[in-house]
């Protein structure tokens, strides 16, 4: 029999290659259990698409975007109502990815793992509610008023959905980060005093990704993003230092 047909002694390679398909098999099971919900989610938000929409629309006041196609309030509602699916599947759909990789983590981060989802959708809803009560009212009138006796300000609705959407997704990430980092600092991948040591790169950091959430150019307006993450970077390295004292002191 050729050497390439013969069969493992010790199966090592038919087991290793068992494995890769079995792990790909379940990778898509998952994945498509994912979609499914995703759809799922998405048809069941058309039933409230439009109030959502009002909602995002609300920081405007009275004054109301434009469709300048003729397709474009149906487009539009169909985006919103998939916007509301995702965010309703995503607890799922980390549940999926994390069921994914459990198998490979140990006891501990197994534990941490179960921590990190929920925590990580409440200060993503945090973030969301501080982006819109706080950052879009402070900036919508700027960008309303800004050479107004010059430009008369009319804004089509697919692009204030963009402003809108984005401005909160971002910032919602972004209240993510003491959780993360007190996670990292779990499984001993980072430290308090790291995080200290590098704190000045850190407000740069934060400076260049408050420049490119903020939606004005105003100081004011990059401060009001910059605030929160800098207090957000204090707070992660309070508990990193937490963290790592909880699991014996923090590494040399």
């Amino acid at each position: 029999m050729p050497e390439a047909f013969a069969p493992a002694a010790d199966g090592t390679a038919a087991d290793k290659t068992r494995s890769v398909v079995e792990h790909l098999k379940e990778l898509r099971d998952r994945l498509l259990r994912s979609v499914i919900a995703l759809l799922v989610t998405t048809t069941a938000s058309m039933v409230f698409a439009k109030r959502a929409l009002a909602f995002l629309i609300a920081p405007l006041g009275e004054t109301l975007p434009q469709a300048l196609k003729p397709t474009e309030s149906i487009g539009n509602y169909m985006r919103v109502a998939l916007i509301c699916g995702v965010t309703l599947a995503m607890p799922y759909i980390v549940y999926q990815v994390g069921a994914f990789v459990m198998p490979a983590l140990t006891k501990t981060e197994k534990r941490y793992m179960l921590l990190l989802v929920p925590g990580a959708t409440l200060c993503f809803v945090a973030g969301v509610a501080f982006a819109y009560f706080l950052t879009i009212p402070s900036a919508i009138p700027f960008l309303q008023g800004f050479m107004a006796d010059l430009i008369e300000q009319k804004w089509a609705i697919g692009e204030y959905l963009s402003f809108v959407t984005g401005l909160v997704f971002w910032i919602g990430v972004a209240f993510e980060l003491p959780l993360f980092v007190f996670v990292l600092a779990k499984l001993g991948i980072v430290d308090a005093r790291f995080l200290a040591k590098n704190f000045r790169f850190a407000i740069l950091a934060i400076a260049i990704v408050a420049a490119m959430i903020t939606p004005t150019v105003d100081p004011f307006n990059m401060a009001l993003v910059m605030a929160p993450l800098i207090a957000l970077y204090g707070l992660g390295i309070v508990l990193a230092a937490v963290a790592r004292r909880k699991t014996g002191g923090e590494s040399p």
